[in-house]
């Protein structure tokens, strides 16, 4: 058994040296939500970076952070995101979920649980000022309404700073939620990373990994993640 979980370590430890793989550090007890980079939790993880259009592109100005961590009951990813111009939504409601975000500026986090199903997979959304969406997505069947009646009880915070043209936010998702597996050590999911920022004609798209087309609904192009530190 020791051996076999050794070469479950190396193998992800493989992973996370290539292209496409981020890795979310374990912390062992639960910590507060808290939009800065330069939090005790948040400092020192080492996060990708996202700065490509959908068609692999470049998007100067719009260079976004993302770094994750995990404990035994959720996965947490926090984004650092330069903007030029804010595009946000009049009259902003955080107590429940805005459809349609995706209209304004957002972070968001697309993540598959299922490796041999990818293209059912979960999207998690912030805007700056912390409104929330999440979408139960199924390419091949799709839910009522798009699958955003669904609720995964995910939690988020968000915080712009004006005078250096930054908003940080970060998402607290449950694993039961998206897995039915026991998080764990080398445990991967499949996913994607993304941003829209600014307002047409000059509108910003931003992902991590480019889905060479103008939908973020691409899942043969995610990457991966995987966990480790425990």
């Amino acid at each position: 058994m020791k051996t076999l979980l050794f070469l479950l370590l190396v193998a992800s430890m493989a992973l996370a040296d290539g292209p496409g793989v981020i890795v979310s550090r374990y912390a062992k007890a639960g910590f507060p939500l808290v939009a800065d980079p330069n939090a005790t939790i948040w400092k020192g993880i080492r996060g990708v970076f996202a700065d490509k259009g959908p068609m692999g592109d470049a998007v100067p100005g719009h260079r976004t952070e993302i770094r994750s961590r995990w404990t035994d009951e959720y996965i947490d990813f926090l984004f650092v995101c330069p903007y030029q111009q804010l595009h946000l939504k009049p009259n902003p409601e955080i107590v429940k979920e805005t459809n349609q975000l995706w209209d304004w500026d957002v972070a968001e986090v697309f993540i598959g649980s299922d490796l041999n199903n990818i293209r059912h997979y979960y999207e998690f959304e912030i805007s700056p000022r912390g409104e929330w969406v999440d979408l139960d997505i199924n390419r091949d069947h799709p839910l009522p309404q798009g699958g955003w009646l669904w609720n995964s009880g995910f939690q988020n915070k968000a915080r712009i700073d004006e005078k250096n043209k930054v908003w940080y936010g970060v998402m607290r998702i449950p694993f039961q939620s998206i897995d039915s597996r026991t998080p764990a050590n080398g445990l991967q999911f499949r996913v994607n990373l993304y941003r829209c920022q600014g307002s047409d004609p000059g509108r910003k798209y931003v992902a991590w990994q480019p889905t060479k087309s103008r939908s973020f609904h691409v899942p043969e192009a995610f990457g991966r993640l995987v966990l480790e530190g425990k």
